[in-house]
C-alpha cells in the first residue's frame, strides 16, 4: 500500500492519530477500551465491537461518558462465535482475526449522517491525515438509504459508478435479532490489479453505522 504516507506504516501511529483527529478537530471525548469480557452485558461472552461499551448510552439508559455526546475509542475485540464470527476465514486471508482493535467515533444524538460522512472522508483523504488518493476509493451504501448516497456524492465528489447500493447482507448492521441496528455505509481501498479476487482487492477500511 505505497499510497499511504510513511508515518502511517506504524499501527501505533495510526491509532494515535485517529484518536487525536476526533479529539482535537471534532471535540470527541476519549474513552478507554473496555474489558474483553463485558462487565454488564449478559448477552455477550466477549466484547465483539467498539459500540458494546456504549449500548446503554445508545438505548438511553445512562448518560454519555463525561457528559460529552461525542466519543472516540480504540476498543479491544474478540470474535470467536456468534453473528460476527470470522472463524471460517481466520488463517485463510491476511485480514481476518479473532482478536483485534476497533477504532471508532460515536455520536449520541449530536451529529448524524452528513457530519459522520464528512469526518470519515476528511480523515481518509486529507493529506494532513491519512492522505489516501480518492481515485483509489469506492463507497457502498444500503439500497434504501438514498440520503447517504446523496451525501457521498455531495461530499466526496466520487462518480456515481463508485458509490454502490447493496442489500441487507452487506450494508445493514445489527448485533442480533433485537437491539441497536441500522443501515451502514463503507469505504473500500483498491489494492490494485495484482489482486484478481475482489474480496482481496477491495479492502474495507471504514464502516459508518446509522443506528
Amino acid at each position: 500500500m505505497s499510497a499511504i504516507r510513511p508515518q502511517w506504516k506504524s499501527a501505533a501511529n495510526l491509532r494515535s492519530q485517529f484518536v487525536k483527529y476526533f479529539k482535537n478537530e471534532h471535540s470527541h471525548g476519549v474513552v478507554k477500551s473496555d474489558s474483553l469480557i463485558p462487565h454488564n452485558d449478559p448477552t455477550l461472552l466477549f466484547t465483539n465491537a467498539g459500540m458494546v461499551q456504549f449500548k446503554d448510552v445508545i438505548l438511553g439508559h445512562v448518560d454519555p461518558p463525561g457528559g460529552n455526546p461525542r466519543a472516540v475509542s480504540v476498543q479491544r475485540c474478540m470474535r470467536a462465535g456468534g453473528k460476527h464470527n470470522d472463524l471460517d476465514n481466520v488463517g485463510m486471508t491476511p485480514r481476518h482475526h479473532t482478536f483485534f482493535e476497533m477504532l471508532g467515533n460515536f455520536s449520541f444524538g449530536d451529529y448524524f449522517k452528513e457530519e459522520a460522512i464528512l469526518m470519515a472522508w476528511d480523515f481518509v483523504t486529507n493529506k494532513d491525515f491519512l492522505g489516501l488518493p480518492a481515485e483509489k476509493l469506492r463507497v457502498t451504501t444500503h439500497f434504501k438509504d438514498s440520503e447517504s448516497k446523496r451525501l457521498w456524492q455531495k461530499i466526496s465528489k466520487l462518480p456515481e459508478e463508485r458509490i454502490l447500493s447493496l442489500g441487507d447482507e452487506d450494508n445493514f448492521w445489527s448485533m442480533g435479532d433485537t437491539g441497536p441496528c441500522g443501515p451502514c455505509t463503507e469505504i473500500f481501498f483498491d489494492r490494485g490489479d495484482d489482486f484478481k479476487n475482489d474480496d482481496d482487492r477491495w479492502l474495507e477500511i471504514w464502516n459508518l453505522v446509522f443506528m
